[in-house]
């Protein structure tokens, strides 16, 4: 498909031929749930951690004789029923990391990529440059109808246009390495320049 590209100024540059079996699929919603799921489990520290029975700090003794107080039996302290015990079945300490195939999480980006462009939230920029200005980007920006975007810069971030764009809230920028489904699902509009638009095409081949 053809695809117009435009400057950061909105003015027309061209088009671009962009793949139909990447940017015009059958968008799977259900995939793209699995990799999200699957990005974020991967970034959790998984650091949590409890005390069980046999790490409190109690006194293994009986805590009163068995018969004739009129309560419960009971042995010692530590056991979760009592203040002080421990907790049972409680978070420990792991990975919650879990693989998913390369095909899947493949078909979970062509899918975002597919939905943006239906939806017409994916624009084409010619290049990725500003002179720092976190006002003049904003309004370029608006005059381009974003307002809530992520913007895949190239392969190097212009040191000007991340500088400018870092006070601008709801808009986040990224070289194409990072290319990742969760960050292009959680903002409305998706701003690739010309070279990540090929860098995603060669990438999902």
């Amino acid at each position: 498909m053809k695809v117009e590209v435009k400057t950061i100024d909105n003015r027309k540059k061209g088009d671009i031929e962009l793949s139909d079996s990447i940017f015009a699929i059958e968008p799977r919603a259900d995939v793209v749930a699995r990799v999200v799921k699957w990005q974020l489990a991967k970034r959790r520290a998984g650091t949590h951690q409890v005390k069980e029975r046999g790490e409190v700090s109690k006194t293994t003794a009986k805590m009163f004789r068995q018969k004739g107080t009129g309560r419960a039996r009971a042995g010692n302290g530590s056991v979760s029923q009592f203040r002080g015990g421990g907790v049972v079945h409680g978070p420990r300490v792991r990975s919650h990391s879990h693989s998913l195939p390369k095909k899947v999480r493949k078909l979970g980006m062509r899918s975002v990529l597919s939905a943006k462009m239906a939806a017409g939230q994916l624009i084409i920029l010619d290049d990725a440059k500003a002179d720092g200005k976190t006002s003049d980007l904003k309004a370029k920006l608006e005059k381009l109808g974003v307002k809530n975007a992520l913007v895949l810069a190239g392969e190097n971030v212009d040191t000007g246009f991340s500088r400018a764009a870092a006070n601008i809230p709801l808009v986040d920028v990224l070289p194409q390495q990072g290319a990742n489904v969760y960050d292009m699902v959680r903002r409305d509009v998706l701003v690739l320049s010309r070279d990540a638009a090929n860098y995603l095409e060669e990438r999902l081949k």
